[in-house]
């Protein structure tokens, strides 16, 4: 409501007043029984009212002139639930059953709207409808209060004045009403009296429009005392928010208003500095202490004084500021200090690992020569083999037995270079590489970092990180490495890099030649069982909360696990399957708190499962041979049969998935014997009237290699001879065209995988015999091995 229209409001309420005295209001009697009807949609009018209303120009601008053109400026206001018709169409059916009298005062007409000050009279009620479209004219009575004198209703009224009174001081803006009221009505008229607090509500429209359908006067200052009350609840919680906010924000400014003030008193007393003199000091506070090589410490000397001159506010200052972070934050010059105790490092690898012996060995010969030279430094390690065998943990007991600090992150997936050399400072958002990162991360120029999964790394338009890599791990070149975000000269040749990897044939050549390869490669049953008791068992019930009297396992159900559900060459899946067992008992053990479980062999089908490997039967006949392959999973049986199909034509058919170097040893294998089946005392037109069928079984699993050969050639002589061979026996070598054998690789994973299958007797090239002999004497324990040049060597041990 503006200014004007308060001050004509006030006009209109004193001569409200006056003509009270005067008689110049209409009175009840001359009040016209036919009346312009005009909706109103807000809210509901009542007759102790005097408020501006705006109506819309079109269709009402003739209601209103034909009301100001009646001697009585009298219009009956009617409340409309819901959005006002624009076209001005009202169906009585919805309009409510009483309204109010008004007379209109001061009407004004702007930019499409229509506005008048209203002067409440009566209530209204509308007897009968003479015009059904505007200007809507109706035949109107008005309903009579009666007066009551009963003390309740003296009660109620004193109870609505108590009420006004609680809520003007938590809403002022209602004094001005009052001030209305007061200068138009006695409060000792009720009627009025509870009209005019129903006005001073925010209640929605039908609850107001209750109070104006109801003419009894103590039923009506009931509910009207109601929604004053809550009223005054709701404006009480306002101020109370109100009150909350203003304190908060108060606080808040003072604060800032003081530390501003404080800041200005500090730096006039020469106790502070600002934000720029900070952050110098800071990064020459990080430089005490450390040696810089000259080079870094005038790079970083140029970039303080560039930060002195430039505006805290501007990006080079960023810029420069997050340089000089990374920069001081270099342990540069901070070398660990190396604890080489041979029996402590074998102490601590024992403790970690169970079997291994073989790496643990290599491990300690590397350490003694560290020890017997004084230092460890410039070299690389190689970890590889199959997934979960401890090639990650056996890094961290490298680290441990040093007493150095430890770093390890994934290169698995890398494509960008940047990951490992930075990103140029010209590029938003750069940052160093990450072993800038791990030397920040560590403290020390001399930490154990290891590289996971370097055999998975990738190349793309971003970079090749290997090639990358080859100046980062090479001991010839790392002392000088640089990094791009710093452009300064770091020497890694102290740091001891620990690689991982399952397999070495996507490992770039020049990037392996640099590397010191040790090869984990797997376990036998009684190694995994003697890792499931020390290590992963206790692991899973200290996980899970239980203690050893809890829950147990023996030793055969434990050997069940390995044999039946978790027969890789890793312990990973063993480790998961003992998982299962603890969280099925821990099911068990919330409904019986006090029960002591004990897991035995015969509950491992119902906790776990059909066993996920079956002890396989070895194949036999004539034309079975079984081999020995090499894995990314650890070695493997391989067998192999042939049949010959018809003797109509002449033909040589493969099957199972066979690689292409694994075809040509097998075509290498069918010429041979072609043409040698005669010294092998077989008929020497076997192979020219038959058509042979090769199948190597687990088609949908792709293989090769050429360590297959003396396998098919023999699977082949078999069929030739229609003799089976000898069983219990397995084999793995190269095959030549002249029946030479040539050596292959994987001789332990293949050892181990024959063992596990119950092969105790096994065929080898002999330029193989090196690499068994090498083997640890629990593997070769209890094995019978031949070895063999030419093929006549392994038909012999075949068929006598």
């Amino acid at each position: 409501m503006s200014d004007q229209d308060t001050d004509y409001i006030e006009h209109v309420a004193e001569d409200a007043a006056e003509s009270r005295g005067t008689g110049l209001v209409l009175p009840d009697q001359n009040l016209p029984d036919k009346l312009y009807l005009l909706p109103i949609n807000n809210r509901p009018f009542f007759p102790a009212q005097v408020m501006p209303v705006v109506v819309n120009e079109s269709p009402w601008h003739e209601t209103i002139e034909r009301v100001a053109n009646t001697q009585h400026k009298a219009l009956s206001l009617f409340y409309v639930d819901g959005p006002m018709p624009a076209d001005g169409e009202l169906d009585p059916d919805h309009l409510p059953a009483t309204g109010c009298a008004v007379r209109i005062h001061h009407a004004v007409r702007e930019d499409g709207k229509i506005q008048f000050i209203a002067q409440g009279l009566r209530r209204v009620r509308i007897t009968q409808w003479l015009s059904h479209k505007p200007p809507y004219l109706v035949e109107v009575e008005y309903p009579h209060s009666p007066a009551d004198e009963r003390d309740e209703v003296r009660a109620y009224a004193m109870a609505l004045i108590n009420a006004i009174k609680e809520l003007l001081p938590l809403n002022p803006l209602y004094s001005e009403e009052l001030k209305n009221y007061l200068n138009r009505f006695s409060p000792n008229d009720p009627s009025p009296l509870s009209d005019f607090a129903a006005a001073l509500t925010s209640a929605k429209g039908p609850e107001l429009q209750d109070i104006l359908d109801t003419t009894g006067i103590l039923r009506r200052m009931e509910k009207v005392l109601v929604l004053l009350r809550k009223e005054i609840d709701v404006a009480r919680l306002q101020g109370e928010i109100t009150a909350e906010v203003n304190r908060n924000i108060g606080e808040h400014q003072r604060t800032f208003f003081l530390k501003e003030q404080l800041k200005i008193i500090q730096k006039e007393l020469g106790m502070s500095k600002d934000d720029r003199t900070a952050d110098i000091e800071q990064f020459r506070q990080r430089l005490e202490g450390k040696t810089l090589p000259d080079a870094a410490a005038q790079r970083i000397e140029e970039e303080l004084n560039k930060l002195s001159v430039l505006e805290t506010g501007s990006p080079e200052y960023a810029v420069t500021r997050n340089y000089l972070d990374w920069a001081t934050a270099l342990p540069w010059g901070i070398v660990h200090p190396d604890r080489i105790d041979l029996k402590r490092a074998r102490r601590i690898l024992d403790r970690d690992h169970d079997g291994l012996e073989d790496v643990k060995s290599r491990i300690l010969e590397f350490l003694a020569v560290g020890a017997f030279r004084g230092t460890i430094s410039g070299s690389i390690i190689l970890l590889v083999g199959p997934p979960g065998v401890g090639k990650t943990s056996i890094g961290r007991s490298i680290a441990e037995s040093l007493d150095r600090p430890f770093y390890r992150f994934s290169v698995g997936g890398m494509r960008d270079e940047a990951e490992i050399k930075g990103h140029r400072r010209t590029y938003i958002g750069a940052m160093p590489g990450k072993f800038v990162q791990a030397l920040k991360d560590v403290g020390v120029m001399n930490p154990v970092i290891m590289l996971d999964e370097i055999d998975k790394l990738g190349a793309s338009h971003q970079g090749d990180p290997a090639s990358a890599l080859l100046e980062t791990l090479d001991p010839e070149q790392n002392s000088q490495f640089l990094d791009h975000y710093l452009d300064l000269r770091l020497d890694l040749s102290n740091v001891l890099f620990v690689c991982t990897a399952n397999t070495l044939d996507s490992i770039p050549a020049p990037l392996l030649d640099r590397m010191d390869v040790i090869r984990l490669s797997g376990y036998i049953s009684e190694e995994k069982l003697a890792i499931a008791k020390h290590h992963l068992w206790p692991r899973q019930l200290e996980r899970a909360g239980l203690r050893k009297s809890q829950l147990r396992i023996s030793d055969k159900a434990l050997r069940e696990v390995i044999e039946g559900y978790a027969r890789e060459a890793g312990v990973r899946n063993l480790d998961k399957q003992l998982g299962k067992l603890v969280r099925k008992s821990v099911v068990k053990l919330l409904e019986e708190p006090d029960t002591r479980i004990s897991i035995k062999p015969a509950d491992l089908k119902r906790l776990l499962g059909t066993p996920a490997f079956r002890t396989e039967k070895q194949l036999k006949g004539t034309g079975i041979i079984t081999g020995l392959a090499w894995t990314s999973m650890g070695g493997a049986t391989l067998p192999v049969e042939a049949t010959r199909i018809h003797t109509l034509n002449r033909g040589f058919k493969l099957t199972g998935q066979l690689g292409d170097v694994m075809k040509e040893s097998a075509e290498i294998a069918y010429s041979y014997l072609c043409a040698n089946l005669a010294s092998y005392k077989a008929d020497r037109a076997f192979f020219d009237e038959a058509f042979v069928h090769l199948h190597v079984p687990e088609g949908a699993t792709p293989k090769d290699g050429p360590s297959a050969g003396i396998t098919i050639a023999s699977a082949l002589l078999s069929l030739a001879r229609q003799q089976p061979p000898r069983s219990g026996l397995a084999m793995t070598g190269e095959i030549t065209l002249t029946g030479h054998v040539l050596p292959v690789g994987g001789i332990r994973e293949k050892v181990i995988a024959a063992r596990r299958q119950s092969i105790h007797e096994l065929i080898l090239p002999e330029a193989n015999r090196g690499d068994y002999e090498e083997l640890p004497a629990y593997l070769r324990d209890g094995m019978t091995v031949h070895f063999a040049s030419h093929f006549r060597d392994v038909a012999k041990r075949l068929f006598d």
